[in-house]
């Protein structure tokens, strides 16, 4: 089998009064993530890491933000599309590991939740989803709760 690893990073600003997604969930909070799509800067960074595994490109190749299509989309269905060129390209996803970057609010009760999302837009188990979260201790953007960040990396394998 020919194993490869892909890295993803996303960052998106926060803002009072819009819907805040991560995970590919609603996230009760009074902020949101600001993007050309709803912004939900876990999806993005599984979606970079699984393009950049497959040497596909990154998400603003796929999905630009300049093609109005993409405007407020679901990033769970840019996820979907992102599993589909990996398994037309002759890949699978081994295994996802991501960690969040978020001081506020608190999202461990929401992993399983994000897990579970996650394993069916790309027909994984839930085991092949790891997702953790930090806060970043109030320094920095993070940590004055202007924006989120996340990371991921997946193994893919031909299939």
């Amino acid at each position: 089998m020919n194993f490869r690893i892909g890295f993803g990073y996303d960052v998106h600003r926060l803002e009072e009064g819009i819907p805040f997604w991560l995970g590919g969930i609603e996230i009760a909070h009074h902020k949101g993530s600001v993007g050309h799509s709803d912004a939900d800067v876990l999806l993005h960074a599984i979606c970079d890491a699984i393009l950049g595994a497959a040497a596909l490109g990154d998400i603003g190749t796929h999905f630009p933000d300049s093609d109005q299509t993409y405007r407020g989309i679901a990033s769970t269905i840019l996820l979907q599309k992102t599993g589909e060129l990996l398994a037309s390209g002759g890949y699978e996803i081994g295994n996802i590991d991501s960690t969040i970057c978020l001081q506020t609010p608190r999202v461990k009760p929401y992993i399983p939740q994000m897990q579970k999302e996650i394993a069916k837009q790309l027909g994984l188990q839930e085991g092949q989803v790891s997702i953790k979260a930090t806060t970043e201790e109030k320094l920095g953007f993070t940590g004055r709760e202007e924006g989120v960040s996340a990371y991921a990396v997946v193994l893919i394998r031909s299939l």
